[in-house]
Parts: C-alpha cells; sequence; structure tokens
C-alpha cells in the first residue's frame, strides 16, 4: 500500500492519511461570504479570531487559513500595508495557542515573509507564485505551500471565462507551477495543487474539474478543493449565500470521491462529519494513490 503523504509545513507534518479540514477565517471587510466578522473599529479583533479558530480546532480542523485580502469575482484591492496589518497579528495570535496549522492565504511576498516570520506554516497563494519576488520568499522557508489555477484576476476572471479542454489546460498549468517551485529548489512535499473551483471558471468548467479531479490529483501531490459555499453552489440549488451547506457537503464528498485531500470550508463541523463518513466506508482508498 502506498505511503500517505506527509505534509511538511515548517517545524511540523501533517500527515495525510486520510483527508483533512481547512478552515477559512476571512479578516476581510468584503469577502463574498463572511466578510467583516473580525473587523471591530477599522481593526482585527484577534481575540475574536482565536476564539474562531479554537472553534474550528475543537471542530476538527487541521489548518487554519487566515486571508487579508479578499479574491471574490470583482473585489478590490487593498494596500500592503493593510494586509500586513491584518494578517501578522492574527498569525502571531495564533502560532502560540492553535494546534491546527497556520495558513495565509496571500500572493504578496513581504505578507508571505512576516506571516512566515510569525509563524504561520502555510502559504495558501491563489496567484502560484508568479507576483515577482513570491517565488523567493516560500522557497527561503520550509512551509508548506497550495498552488492555484485562476484565469484572470480577482477584478475579471468570471467575465466570459474561456477553455478548450478546461481540465487539461488545469493540469498542464499546475504542472508548470510544480516544476518552477521544484526548479527554486522546494521540496516536492511542501506542496498541495487547488484547482480554482469559481476563480476564472464558469457553472460547466466547474462541474467539468469536479467530475475529473483524479486527473489533477495524479500529478502526485495533495488536492485541496474550495467549493463552500460558492457560486456554483447557488447557481445548482437556487440558494442564497448562507444556505448553501448542504450543496457545499455535497460537492465536497463528490471531491473526496475523486482524490481530494484537503477540503477548504467555512462550516468545519458538517466538512468533519462528511470525511469521517466517507472514510469509514473508503477504508482502502483513504491513502492517496499516485
Amino acid at each position: 500500500m502506498p505511503q500517505p503523504f506527509l505534509l511538511q509545513c515548517g517545524a511540523r507534518r501533517l500527515e495525510l492519511s486520510q483527508p483533512r479540514v481547512m478552515g477559512i477565517l476571512n479578516l476581510t471587510p468584503d469577502s463574498f461570504s463572511d466578510g467583516g466578522r473580525f473587523v471591530r473599529r477599522g481593526r482585527i479583533d484577534v481575540v475574536a479570531v482565536e476564539a474562531a479558530a479554537m472553534d474550528m480546532v475543537a471542530a476538527g480542523a487541521a489548518i487554519i487559513d487566515l486571508g487579508g485580502e479578499s479574491t471574490r469575482p470583482g473585489a478590490d484591492d487593498v494596500s500592503e500595508a493593510e494586509e500586513l496589518e491584518r494578517v501578522v497579528p492574527a498569525v502571531e495570535r495564533l502560532a502560540g495557542t492553535c494546534e491546527a496549522v497556520i495558513s495565509v492565504d496571500t500572493s504578496r511576498p513581504a505578507v508571505m515573509r512576516a506571516a512566515i516570520e510569525a509563524g504561520a506554516g502555510m502559504v495558501n497563494d491563489v496567484r502560484a507564485l508568479t507576483q515577482p519576488g513570491a517565488l523567493e520568499a516560500v522557497a527561503a522557508s520550509s512551509v508548506a505551500l497550495c498552488l492555484m489555477h485562476m484565469q484572470g484576476s480577482p477584478q475579471s476572471m468570471q467575465v466570459e471565462p474561456e477553455y478548450g479542454d478546461v481540465v487539461g489546460e488545469v493540469r498542464t498549468y499546475l504542472a508548470e507551477r510544480v516544476a518552477v517551485a521544484v526548479a527554486a529548489g522546494i521540496d516536492p512535499g511542501r506542496l498541495v495543487l487547488d484547482p480554482g473551483f469559481g476563480f476564472g471558471k464558469s457553472l460547466k468548467h466547474n462541474l467539468g474539474l469536479l467530475a475529473q479531479l483524479r486527473a489533477l490529483a495524479a500529478l502526485g501531490c495533495p488536492l485541496l478543493v474550495g467549493i463552500s459555499r460558492k457560486r456554483m453552489i447557488g447557481d445548482l440549488t437556487g440558494r442564497p449565500v448562507d444556505e448553501r451547506l448542504a450543496g457545499t457537503v455535497a460537492a465536497n464528498v463528490l471531491a473526496l470521491q475523486q482524490g481530494a485531500l484537503i477540503l477548504r470550508v467555512h462550516d468545519v463541523a458538517p466538512a468533519v462529519d462528511a470525511v469521517r463518513v466517507w472514510a469509514a466506508c473508503n477504508r482502502e482508498q483513504v491513502v492517496y494513490e499516485s
């Protein structure tokens, strides 16, 4: 039987003998689902962030993903200084108390470096280290890295995205980014791949990717799937953002069947329950097959 992934996350390793859940904590006023939750008088309430993170860990989250800049379609840019101000205090607060791996959702090299120094064990980059200096910032560390596919930018990505072969094109892009990262000295044991549901993709594209995730899992890196509460769930169910839990769980189970090893979610406890039920029914398949 193949050995399970041991994802290098700085000073620790995260075993992926079965799928894990990543809890989302957005430190922004404008994220599509939970924007403003931790903003108090224009500043981040790190006590509230810590309490929410601890609740997620108690519910079974193995990773907590902190984001200081919204990447929803049409989102406005924030300054580097503002993103640092939102993210770094939260990382510092959680690094000393939280059992989960602390991940930072950013594309900026300065934020990556500051977060890693503050104790983050993972960088989650929707731009897959394409920003100048990002590759070097992560290569100099030992943290885990999630490389995501996105067509266009958050400002324009949902304006009539087009693909000839969405699965093949996403696979080729991610394979190229893996090769670039490895050439820069990043150990493959630190890499995670994300197909980028909703990032420059129509409903048809998203469904095609979900049905054929194994083509991406075959690249040999753990696969992260972030479908939680997204527009594709709303398009399929007709539900508003705060009523998309059932659709999200169903999509996540399909992703598990196709080889996903990390589920990025807003609602941790239901995702953990889904993983447990799925794993109990698939005891011979929970170890990743390369």
